[in-house]
């Protein structure tokens, strides 16, 4: 499977070096930001925190789209203009978001071009990713999509530890199934056989062995 190179940072643009400070809203943990009921009426970076943003199925299923953390933007599809969609953002602990409306965003891009440059590359480079996720979700048996999944958010999410694991947010297994798409008992299944394997510890918190993680996706699936 191929992977995405990471587009350098320097040949990016940084929408904070465009957008003014503004409102700070607080949430707390499991509290709705958006939903499909209430779709999103502004433009949100994360100051403090962790959102969870989701899918519904037409089977009623949740997927999760991503996890933002702290100085990531998210909320993108106010630009539909308050058009209803399937998407909903909930907050996975106390967290803090600097909003924009979607007039203030359009104004301010009136202004500074740059902006709407620096959002664009956020969403091309997303839209590689969810590309290679569905590539995955195409090829890959649920130990393959777990294994990939784990890999990406520690590189997002994760600090290295003194014992040569990354060290990783607490990461429940009804999440990492709504990551994956599958049911909260098949992750806990190779959730243990990865531990058993050495691929990763847990108690609280998830350290995984991100190189030999990576050597095993290598190897051809059985």
């Amino acid at each position: 499977m191929s992977t995405t190179a990471a587009v350098p940072r320097e040949h990016l643009e940084d929408p904070l070096a465009y957008l003014p400070c503004s409102r700070i809203l607080q949430y707390s943990k499991g509290q709705f930001i958006y939903s499909r009921e209430h779709p999103p009426s502004s433009l949100n970076l994360v100051i403090e925190g962790k959102v969870k943003v989701l899918r519904i199925s037409a089977n009623g299923q949740q997927i999760v789209v991503d996890i933002y953390h702290e100085d990531e933007i998210f909320g993108e599809t106010v630009f539909l203009g308050g058009q209803a969609t399937q998407e909903e953002a909930v907050a996975l602990e106390q967290t803090k978001l600097m909003t924009w409306s979607l007039a203030a965003v359009v104004e301010i891009m009136g202004r500074e071009p740059r902006l709407g440059i620096a959002l664009c590359q956020i969403m091309a480079q997303r839209t590689l990713d969810f590309g290679e996720r569905l590539e995955s979700f195409s090829v890959d048996n649920i130990a393959r999509r777990l294994a990939r999944n784990l890999i990406r958010f520690s590189e997002r999410l994760g600090e290295a530890g003194t014992d040569g694991t990354v060290q990783m947010m607490p990461f429940t297994h009804e999440l990492l199934s709504q990551v994956v798409g599958t049911s909260r008992e098949i992750i806990t299944h190779y959730m243990n056989q990865f531990r058993r394997q050495g691929y990763l510890q847990y108690s609280r918190r998830i350290s995984i062995y991100r190189e030999a993680l990576r050597e095993w996706l290598r190897q051809p699936a059985v």
